[in-house]
């Protein structure tokens, strides 16, 4: 039977992973283990290097999935493919201290806990060569996490952990999946407190490849941050769309002065290009961050704004229809407003999740 599995998720890792299955090799022998690389059909053909060290490796396994993406998802299918009754998850860059692994079981099968987490945080436990900008950004992250987790843990960011399957089941069906914080949504969406300590490890350098990490990732963070807090009552897409709307009220607003008062444009025509001006706007948003992980580039961005324009034009209809008609059954006026405004939004979110972004 296999004790340990270690989930690794890829995308263009494809010189990282000989390595790795070489390192874990080392550490673990004498422990019945696996590990499964679960690739987002990386272009660099890192799924085909794995099933080829399969060919000769029992061990190795490949998990290739084909038009989804996000770390966070990925873990969660690498670790529902194991039978393992504990899961590591680690990162197949290298940065992360495969030596840990038996300290970590070890705790596991001693400890009344219900997740081991290797932390740069603790005493003995270091980012390495992080520069300025990217310790700044981790600081933030860990202090803006305390919205959704109580625990006193002190790296809830780690990508480095180690967790009971039955502590994983019983939060799985909670899970967000957005973002690539994958500790984070397992603590917040655990219906009992995780029973959880920390190992400290020193981060180290990427070997080979380059990394995820962007300021559009931050977004997929804050993302996960807004779904746990209120993704209860509205999913985290649609508030981060409608917080994109709002904004483009202001475009179309700066725009339709610039060209009628400023330009001397008549107003109508005035008022039709703010309206494409602000359709665009909102769309570039939203292709950047609201569905960031199924962005559309090239000739699909074009095609995709083509369709948004359509969407939001039906979207107009569908708000005057309905304010009109609310209006007509004798309601305040705002009240017709704010109901067209909102049949409006819902309707432009589905229709471009669906036509545009392609999302079910």
């Amino acid at each position: 039977m296999v004790k340990v599995s270690v989930v690794a998720p890829t995308f263009n890792e494809k010189d990282n992973v000989v390595e790795l299955t070489a390192r874990l090799e080392r550490v673990l022998q004498g422990i019945q283990w696996e590990v499964v690389f679960v690739d987002d059909d990386a272009p660099d053909g890192t799924a085909d290097v794995v099933r080829e060290l399969a060919q000769s490796k029992p061990h190795v396994r490949c998990l290739q999935r084909i038009g989804r993406r996000g770390l966070s998802r990925a873990v969660v299918e690498g670790i529902l493919a194991t039978s393992a009754p504990y899961v590591a998850v680690m990162d197949a860059d290298l940065q992360h201290d495969e030596t840990l692994l038996p300290k970590m079981l070890k705790k596991m099968q001693e400890e009344d806990v219900d997740i081991v987490v290797a932390s740069r945080y603790t005493v003995g436990g270091s980012v390495g060569e992080w520069d300025s900008s990217r310790a700044a950004m981790s600081r933030f992250a860990t202090a803006i996490s305390r919205l959704i987790v109580t625990a006193d843990l002190r790296d809830p960011m780690s990508g480095f952990f180690m967790i009971r399957r039955s502590a994983f089941l019983r939060a799985v069906r909670n899970l967000s999946g957005e973002g690539y914080k994958i500790l984070l949504d397992l603590f917040a969406s655990s219906p009992t407190p995780m029973r959880f300590t920390e190992l400290s490890y020193t981060f180290r350098k990427r070997l080979s490849g380059e990394s995820k990490l962007d300021s559009a990732v931050m977004w997929e963070y804050l993302m996960l941050i807004v779904d746990k807090r209120l993704g209860h009552i509205l999913p985290a897409r649609f508030i981060l769309f409608s917080l994109v709307g709002a904004s483009g009220v202001g475009v179309h607003l700066s725009t339709l002065w610039i060209a009628h008062k400023l330009a001397g444009v008549d107003f109508g025509v005035a008022q039709t290009i703010a309206t494409f001006v602000a359709m665009t706007s909102n769309y570039c948003l939203n292709n950047f961050i609201t569905y960031r992980d199924c962005r559309r580039r090239g000739l699909k961005f074009f095609i995709g704004l083509l369709s948004f324009y359509a969407i939001c034009s039906i979207g107009v209809i569908a708000n005057v229809g309905v304010a009109n008609f609310v209006f007509h059954q004798d309601y305040r006026w705002w009240l017709a407003g704010i109901a067209g405004a909102i049949v409006g939004a819902v309707w432009n979110y589905a229709a471009s999740a669906i036509f545009t972004w392609r999302r079910k």
